[in-house]
């Protein structure tokens, strides 16, 4: 078994189910009381959140590329940035180690196309859904990915910031995400990305308006797959 490298933290909501979902994957395939080798840093989130706010991209880059280098060093053979918002630095921590970076936007984009999916709704916060970065990648694997109008971001940006990564699940914010994917459905969307590693925590994929995808389980499982060699995953929630 190779060991799985996480960048968590961000938020460690998210991170705790990264990390209950890899290891119940790897019992459930291995069986007995396997679990999975892995080596976290989880870092604190306040200072990522200030460089996004600021827009220094650059030092959450060199921020992150060198947790990736720890990991590295540790023992790990490949890393996971534990958050979609992070990949637009994805390139920056890949240059930084020697390991391959399991990518969440190409690894959600393969099960999107598995499943004859071609314009996935992407529920996100606002640096994902308007920074370009997700829908060009997204573009580049032959998907078409939309976003919320303006005023719907804004709400999918709070429930995220201000609920979710603070360990608040609001059943009136479910309704709304809802009804923003009903929208969507509406203007001609044939699935739904919870492209944020939190939305899982509100939003059960398999019970939404449209087909859902949750970047969580499918980052998950892609990393299990590597760490077993790839193996086929039989887990209900991380099968792609």
């Amino acid at each position: 078994m190779k060991t799985i490298g996480l960048i968590g933290g961000m938020s460690f909501e998210s991170t705790a189910v990264y990390y209950r979902m890899i290891n119940e994957a790897v019992r459930e395939r291995r069986g007995a009381l396997h679990s999975a080798e892995i080596v976290l840093h989880s870092v604190d989130f306040q200072g990522i959140v200030d460089m996004q706010k600021a827009g220094r991209w650059d030092l959450a880059g060199e921020r992150l590329g060198s947790v990736a280098k720890g990991l590295e060093n540790a023992g790990a053979g490949c890393a996971l940035i534990c958050t979609n918002t992070m990949h637009l630095v994805a390139d920056t921590v890949q240059s930084a180690v020697n390991v391959p970076v399991i990518n969440i936007i190409d690894e959600t984009a393969n099960a999107l196309k598995a499943a004859g999916k071609q314009r996935p709704l992407l529920l996100a916060t606002r640096y994902t859904m308007e920074h370009g970065f997700y829908t060009e990648q997204m573009a580049r694997n032959g998907l078409c990915a939309i976003v919320p109008e303006a005023d719907d971001r804004a709400i999918v940006h709070d429930v995220i910031f201000q609920e979710l990564c603070a360990g608040r699940i609001l059943d009136e914010s479910r309704d709304r995400l809802l009804g923003i994917i009903e929208k969507a459905k509406i203007d001609g969307a044939d699935s739904v990305i919870l492209g944020c590693t939190e939305i899982c925590l509100i939003l059960d994929p398999d019970n939404l308006p449209l087909p859902g995808f949750d970047s969580t389980a499918i980052h998950a499982a892609a990393a299990v797959d590597f760490a077993l060699g790839g193996a086929i995953s039989t887990h209900p929630t991380l099968a792609a």
